[in-house]
C-alpha cells in the first residue's frame, strides 16, 4: 500500500483547516500558501472533499472552506479512503476485486487480511485532532 499525494495533501488540507477554526471560511489561496502546494491540484481535493461533505465551501468574497465538523469527529481512514483508489495491501482485498480462484489453497491470506484489520483499525484509531495534538503517540 503506497498512500498517493492526493491522500497526503487532503490530510494536510484538512489538519490546515482544523488549525485555523476562528478564521472562518479560509480561501484554496491561503491553505496552499500554507502548505506550499499547488493550488490548482487542491482544486481537485477540495472537490472531492466537500462532495463527501467533509468541507463546505462559499464562493465569492469573503468565501473559502471550513470543517463541517469539530477535527475529534473527522478519522484518518475517513479521509483518506475518499482519497486513495485502495488501502488494500494486496489487490485479493481491494473492494472491487474478482474472488480468487486460489484463496481456498491460499497460504499468505491470512496474513494479508491480518494486515489490512491492522491498517484499517490504526487508521480509523486516529483522529484529526490526533494528527494537531503533539502530545498523543502516534506510534
Amino acid at each position: 500500500m503506497l498512500i498517493s499525494t492526493k491522500g497526503r495533501y487532503a490530510l494536510r488540507v484538512m489538519t490546515d483547516l482544523a488549525e485555523h477554526p476562528a478564521e472562518g471560511y479560509i480561501p484554496l489561496k491561503e491553505i496552499a500558501q500554507r502548505q506550499e502546494l499547488s493550488e490548482k491540484y487542491l482544486e481537485a481535493i477540495i472537490k472531492i472533499l466537500v462532495k463527501a461533505k467533509l468541507l463546505n465551501g462559499v464562493r465569492g468574497k469573503g468565501g473559502g472552506y471550513k470543517l463541517t465538523r469539530p477535527p475529534e469527529q473527522y478519522t484518518v481512514g475517513e479521509i483518506l479512503r475518499l482519497t486513495e483508489d485502495s488501502l488494500a495491501p494486496v489487490v485479493c482485498l481491494e473492494a472491487d476485486a474478482s474472488p480468487c480462484a486460489r484463496a481456498a489453497a491460499c497460504r499468505t491470506l491470512p496474513l494479508w487480511q491480518g494486515l489490512d484489520r491492522v491498517i484499517r483499525e490504526y487508521l480509523e484509531s486516529v483522529s484529526l485532532a490526533d494528527l494537531l495534538n503533539e502530545r498523543r503517540s502516534l506510534s
